[in-house]
């Protein structure tokens, strides 16, 4: 029986549940290459997270940098390989898709989905997807949404960005089993932390019949927020799941999940158009 490795990359490791995972990885022993954008940030997690942390400087954006980081990896670990991708960078700037910004719009997708696809092409090989891999197929979590499932207004490009990240695992996933490698789709809902907050300007919308509205989804966003899961428990479950046998396709980690996840999922589309609408 091949080892397992102890070896995970996260993506997106300098706030949010990409930072929490990071922590809690290396609180079971794992060792963690994160990536961050800045050498700033690479110091301060070096520091806080100690010998188990390695910083890798990309933005999964950037063909080149990923393709550096991939090399650089596969170097360091040669005889292993990597246990875990956690594919958790992305960016949500809020806004109504007749008045957002078409490069804005293209930013999420640019990030969330094809930034994540270069990235799980780089890193395949150290994941198992090669001939002799010398430990057992590591496995990939791709950090969706509820919204992946459950679209909202003003949050269109987002939306349809973790539409697309869902299609893309199920078709990832039912390619890699020849190797044996498994792909899970994590679907969050509220999180404690501001990813809607400190991405989103209204203030371009003030002339348009939307500015309404869009304020008053501010307020549900942060309320939502202030009741959410904490990236402590959400770096957790990413763990647990990670260690987990036999993984389920799909998790949905979402407070209030009767509310949240299960009856809008139910609901016929009209009547939660009238819903949200009412709200």
């Amino acid at each position: 029986m091949k080892p397992v490795s102890k070896n995970i990359l996260i993506t997106g490791v300098s706030t949010g549940i990409g930072y929490g995972a990071a922590r809690k990885f290396v609180e079971r022993g794992y060792t963690v290459f994160g990536s961050v954008r800045t050498q700033t940030d690479a110091d301060r997690l070096q520091a806080e997270f100690g010998d188990l942390f390695v910083p890798l400087l990309f933005d999964v954006t950037d063909a080149d940098a990923v393709v550096a980081a991939a090399r650089f990896l596969t170097e360091r670990l040669v005889g292993s390989g990597l246990g875990g991708l956690i594919n958790n960078a992305g960016i949500a700037i809020g806004g109504p898709l007749q008045n957002q910004p078409i490069n804005t719009i293209r930013q999420h997708f640019e990030v969330n989905v094809l930034g994540l696809i270069q990235v799980t092409q780089a890193f395949l090989p150290l994941l198992g997807a090669r001939n002799d891999h010398p430990v057992e197929p590591g496995r990939i979590q791709n950090i969706s949404s509820v919204n992946g499932q459950v679209a909202i207004p003003f949050m269109g490009a987002y939306v349809g960005s973790k539409h697309a990240v869902e299609g893309l695992s199920h078709s990832l996933r039912r390619e890699v089993r020849l190797f044996g490698i498994k792909v899970i789709i994590v679907g969050p809902g509220a999180v404690k932390t501001p990813i809607w907050g400190k991405g989103t300007d209204i203030r371009p919308y003030a002339d348009t019949p939307y500015y309404p509205a869009m304020k008053r989804f501010l307020k549900q966003v942060e309320a939502a927020e202030n009741r959410g899961f904490s990236i402590d428990y959400l770096g957790e479950r990413i763990v647990d799941i990670h260690e987990t046998p036999s993984p389920r396709i799909r998790y949905a980690l979402v407070p209030g999940k009767l509310m949240g996840w299960i009856i809008s999922r139910l609901l016929p589309a009209r009547t939660l158009d009238w819903v949200l609408a009412r709200i």
